[in-house]
């Protein structure tokens, strides 16, 4: 009997074109899907389908699927996140022996695979938590791969990962190991926080073109092109130039008929969780996320338009230039907030994430693909410490050749009414972080006066705390009853 190289359970998009991925590359798959109301034939009408003809071997159990697999087994879950993956494990756990690997594809809690990496080895099994990003075309032609876990089962998987990986330019692939536990879904997770920043910032220099300078679709259409053959160049905005040019059947733009309502799945929300749990400001992504969710409140904003009907007029000194730039150092700023988290987590979590080899493998596959990912992997091999993206000096130049127009573009969306969150929030940050002497003297006063919590000097050495009877009336001990 004919044995797998590997087993895929879930015949969605994502797992059946990664599924014909493999036996394109010269991989025998064996395919299993739940058989449930809605879900009945999966299996049969894929083998039957895109499959025909194929190296796959179709089953209709856990047990066959298991059974049909060469040992040692890696069996790949491309399912929903949350309960089901762990209702999954354990069904999986009594056909498997020792040494087999469980693989997660899905976009799973990063805390969640920890659990399960470290509670399925203790049964002398692997687990390996696989970010993949590409969408569904990617996932058929090759998509960017992030796997993390049991380090045990690297060798194991990983032939089969970069096989099916896409390639980058000198043909290598764009798939390493991130590292143990759950460093491959974390890594997945900021990939997909700073997707929802570049998408954010795309859309905000849409708006500024389109009710600010009056420009039409094509006109549009022909600035992301132009864009799109520079520094900017990326997946991103080349849709976004073949977005502004798809007409309707009755030659109208497509674009105008989309309601502007955004969708979210969760991850780029997580990003700006962990971002917060790690005291690690993730501004840019954090308001890109509070975006879409106001976008959602589509009926309070109809209300307050009516109560503030301020409409944005046009004309503006404004130049695409000046956008353009905005654009580039809003970006630069994103993804320095990115890897700083990264970075941050990376030394937590007893990582060691190889920040130059994740901005290499994001290079093409993934949706962030872009040529400007090849300077963050050139900063990193200048400086494997670099705690932020802001103190290389290729980055640094990039950003105060690009400063007087991203502040004009700012002050024109904030004087003009039009909405700039994820932009203003890089202006901020990026003062923020290089004002020597910031406002927050007062904050720990205020916090001492309040709730003694103590505060630090400027006249003495770091770590040496005070406490200030500010009225008199109190006590001269420190104390931690109010928590602000």
């Amino acid at each position: 009997m004919m044995k797998a190289d590997i087993g895929l359970i879930g015949l969605a998009v994502m797992g059946e074109n990664l599924a014909l991925n493999m036996e394109n590359k010269g991989y025998t798959v064996a395919v299993y899907n739940r058989s449930v109301l809605g879900e009945e034939g999966i299996v049969d009408r894929f083998i039957n389908g895109r499959g025909k003809n194929k190296k796959f071997i179709g089953t209709h159990s856990i047990e066959q699927l298991v059974q049909s697999v060469t040992s040692p087994r890696k069996i790949m879950m491309m399912v929903k996140s949350g309960s089901p993956v762990d209702e999954l494990i354990e069904q999986l756990l009594p056909y498997l022996s020792q040494g087999d690997v469980i693989i997660d594809g899905g976009n799973s809690d990063f805390h969640d695979t920890d659990r399960r990496v470290k509670s399925l080895e203790e049964k002398g099994l692997y687990f390996v938590g696989t970010g993949i990003s590409g969408g569904e075309e990617g996932a058929l032609h090759g998509p960017s791969i992030m796997p993390g876990g049991s380090v045990e089962a690297w060798p194991i998987v990983k032939d089969i990962f970069q096989n099916i990986s896409a390639k980058i330019d000198d043909g290598s692939p764009c798939c390493e190991w991130m590292g143990s536990g759950s460093a491959g879904h974390f890594v997945k997770t900021v990939h997909n926080g700073i997707e929802y920043g570049d998408m954010q910032l795309i859309a905000e220099s849409y708006a500024l073109m389109k009710h600010r300078m009056g420009l039409d679709n094509d006109h549009l259409a022909q600035i992301f092109e132009d864009w799109n053959k520079g520094e900017l160049s990326s997946f991103l905005i080349q849709i976004t130039a073949q977005i502004f040019r798809y007409r309707e059947a009755d030659g109208s733009p497509l674009i105008d008929h989309i309601l502007d309502v955004a969708g979210q799945k969760g991850t780029g929300k997580w990003s700006a969780i962990t971002a917060l749990n790690e005291s690690n400001p993730m501004t840019l992504i954090t308001e890109a996320v509070h975006a879409r969710s106001l976008s959602a409140l589509i009926n309070d904003r109809m209300k307050a338009s009516e109560i503030y009907p301020d409409t944005p007029k046009q004309g503006t000194s404004l130049a695409v230039e000046d956008i353009r730039q905005a654009l580039y150092a809003a970006k630069i700023v994103s993804y320095a907030q990115g890897f700083a988290l990264m970075y941050s987590a990376s030394q937590h979590y007893g990582w060691t994430l190889n920040l130059g080899a994740i901005a290499r493998i994001w290079r093409n596959g993934c949706i962030i693909r872009s040529t400007f990912l090849q300077k963050i992997t050139n900063a990193y091999l200048e400086n494997t410490n670099l705690e932020n993206l802001l103190f290389d000096p290729f980055f640094a130049s990039q950003i105060k050749a690009s400063l007087a127009s991203w502040r004009k573009v700012v002050a024109d969306g904030l004087m003009s009414g039009i909405p700039l969150p994820a932009m203003s929030a890089a202006l901020t940050y990026f003062d923020g972080l290089r004002t020597l002497h910031l406002p927050t003297n007062l904050i720990q006063a205020q916090r001492d006066f309040f709730g003694a919590h103590t505060y630090e000097r400027t006249d003495t050495i770091r770590g040496k705390f005070f406490h200030t009877n500010w009225t008199g009336k109190g006590g001269d001990t420190a104390s931690g009853t109010y928590n602000a």
